[in-house]
């Protein structure tokens, strides 16, 4: 890593190869809704900031077949992982993985079409510099989309007192690390401020209730896995303790066989051009 690394003081979610597969089965979570607003139909060469173990890297390529992507991660660990999930579409020159600090990428100005950021600048300290430094290796007329949480709207029905209570410490202490669970709202003004141009952004919502009661358990296991990845540390730094998480664990059962429970939240994606 160079003197200019971006990452926060930590990363609250850990590398273990349990939340490595929680990171795939998160992609295909969200897929169909962040999915549905992006297009690299009319890009080839792309620019992955953040892939981690190769999660949206997997899905960019199931629905953008001629994308060309490099990807960039801080982590040795989720490299690894991306490199063996993907070694097909390494060894075929679709998909070039390496480790690298994002605040100073490893590439000439002016060579990409496009660049995709997902779930990545909660975890940095300076999300304006690092959008800068994408732009600089973005083309005239290149397409930046970022996708980003925004964890204040999190609810859930019935009342789950542990459950919030645990979820204020998860993102007190991801600030505290100089992240920010609360990047998304900030998106527009980000890629303001690092010279993008025709900035849009979309408010994007996974709402379960009793319409789909099937999905609302399905994104209640979901949901349950992303909070216990945070426990480790938590209950480590003493935020929390394992009753508390305990209690969390029986309300998420609880909220699983509540006839009218209701499950919502909701995040951020934004895009930007190169002018």
């Amino acid at each position: 890593m160079s003197k200019k690394t971006s990452l926060a003081d930590g990363y609250i979610h850990g590398f273990t190869a349990h939340e490595q597969d929680r990171l795939y089965l998160q992609s295909r979570v969200h897929e169909e809704i962040i999915f549905s607003q992006i297009d690299f139909s009319t890009q080839e060469n792309i620019l992955e900031v953040g892939s981690g173990v190769g999660a949206q890297t997997q899905i960019l390529l199931e629905r953008f077949p001629q994308l060309k992507i490099s990807c960039v991660d801080a982590s040795v660990e989720q490299v690894e992982r991306a490199k063996k999930t993907l070694k097909d579409k390494i060894a075929h020159g679709k998909v070039d993985i390496q480790v690298g600090d994002a605040a100073d990428l490893p590439f000439d100005d002016d060579q990409f079409d496009g660049a995709f950021v997902c779930w990545l600048l909660e975890h940095l300290q300076n999300p304006v510099d690092v959008l800068k430094e994408i732009k600089r290796v973005l083309k005239a007329n290149g397409t930046i989309y970022c996708n980003e949480v925004f964890n204040s709207t999190f609810y859930c029905h019935p009342y789950s007192p542990s459950t919030l209570k645990y979820w204020f410490e998860f993102n007190d202490y991801q600030y505290s690390l100089k992240g920010d669970p609360f990047v998304g709202g900030k998106l527009a003004n980000y890629l303001l401020a690092a010279g993008y141009q025709k900035v849009t952004t979309k408010v994007l919502t996974h709402q379960y209730d009793n319409r789909t009661p099937k999905k609302r358990a399905q994104f209640i296991d979901y949901w349950a896995g992303l909070l216990l990845s945070g426990a480790p540390s938590l209950i480590e730094t003493g935020r929390v303790t394992e009753e508390l998480v305990e209690e969390m664990k029986k309300e998420l059962n609880a909220l699983k066989k509540t006839e009218d429970a209701v499950i919502f939240y909701s995040w951020i994606l934004a895009k930007g051009q190169v002018f």
